[in-house]
């Protein structure tokens, strides 16, 4: 998708009233945002659009200047992702009614797919903080994306432990993305664009208002294959965030506490609900199978990156073939086909045996061909 089509999906992104169900339905109607966006009041009506979100829209229309906009995000640098990208993370997508638009500073990574949120009370123990520290340090050892909000306590604590572990970790804003809340944790939404990302489905300047933190939880817990609680109180948002995983399919993990605790009767009244009590950071590695995961993961480094590489690794077996017969069946320039095999070797898609004869690697064997 092009810039000048995602301006659309932010202009709509800007009107009260449209989420993900109404902007399907114009996108259904219309055929793309550009056309809905442009589309006459009376075709309007008859989407199913109620008067009142027809007025917002025509209003948001006039006040905004989109190309005005596009320039404002993109001079602050926040990429926009949209359903029909890529990029897109794929866990989020296959979510009820995921955010059309997403905004993004850092960067995401396919090894991002195999995540866990992590998240609790703003008010943390002594012994939440030392269960949250090790969860993430285990997780980001393992090749675990951690994900959060960026929120005092848990949140904070998560992040950092797994930036320190030399892992990756996202935060999810209630807010725009430009703008970091609490402000305190500027430094550390700083140490994780340097590996990870911050992520919102709010437009830029939208403040850090309260009612904007419970929506945002569905993505924190959409991102994930799992979330994990360390504490809570009965009130806690993080509960939120176990409700929108338990609508989503993910697995939830509590940490057990004290029951003289108030920071812990959530996560035990998660556990009496049916959670799975955490013992050791090492039960999430278990019940995701993430060890099978990893060898997933380090498959997928070794296929071919583009569509040259794949029809030359198509054109080799075990049987060394010489340069020349690959130029030929493949049809492709002598010199392109020889700097491909460079590359595809030190990658171990392919070994040189001699006398610019080439065979595939065994592992490279088994997941392509």
């Amino acid at each position: 998708m092009t810039d000048d089509q995602r301006l659309y999906w932010v202009g709509f992104n800007h009107v009260k009233g449209i989420g993900p169900v109404r902007f399907q339905a114009l996108i259904d109607v219309f055929g793309d945002a550009q056309s809905a966006w442009h589309a006459p009041v009376d075709a309007l009506r008859h989407t199913g659009l109620n008067s009142r979100i027809i007025e917002e829209l025509i209003a948001t229309r006039r006040r905004l200047s989109l190309e005005k906009l596009w320039e404002q995000i993109a001079s602050q640098g926040i990429r926009v992702l949209t359903w029909n990208d890529s990029e897109y993370p794929r866990l989020l997508k296959e979510i009820q009614q995921p955010p059309p638009v997403l905004y993004l500073r850092g960067c995401l990574t396919p090894e991002d797919e195999c995540a866990v949120s992590i998240v609790g009370t703003r008010r943390v123990t002594p012994y939440g903080r030392q269960v949250a520290e090790r969860v993430a340090r285990v997780l980001a050892q393992n090749g675990v994306t951690v994900v959060s909000g960026l929120a005092r306590g848990v949140d904070s604590i998560a992040h950092q432990a797994a930036l320190e572990a030399g892992g990756r970790t996202i935060a999810v804003f209630g807010c725009g993305v430009e703008q970091v809340y609490p402000p305190e944790h500027r430094r550390l939404a700083e140490q994780i664009l340097q590996n990870g990302a911050l992520i919102s489905d709010y437009p830029p300047g939208t403040p850090p208002e309260a009612n904007n933190f419970p929506p945002r939880n569905r993505i924190i817990s959409g991102l994930a294959l799992a979330v994990v609680v360390v504490e809570a109180g009965l009130t806690s948002g993080a509960l939120i965030t176990t409700q929108f995983a338990a609508d989503q399919g993910r697995e939830v993990f509590a940490v057990p506490g004290s029951i003289f605790a108030p920071a812990c009767q959530g996560t035990n009244c998660l556990i009496r609900d049916g959670a799975t009590p955490l013992l050791q950071p090492e039960d999430v590695l278990e019940v995701l199978n993430m060890e099978q995961m990893a060898e997933q993961r380090a498959a997928r480094t070794v296929l071919p990156a583009d569509s040259t590489e794949a029809q030359i690794l198509a054109l080799l077996s075990h049987e060394p073939t010489h340069v020349d017969e690959i130029q030929a069946r493949s049809g492709l320039p002598i010199e392109q086909v020889s700097a491909t095999l460079v590359l595809m070797e030190l990658k171990g898609l392919v070994q040189q045996t001699g006398g610019m004869n080439y065979v595939r690697e065994e592992l490279a064997a088994y997941n392509v061909g």
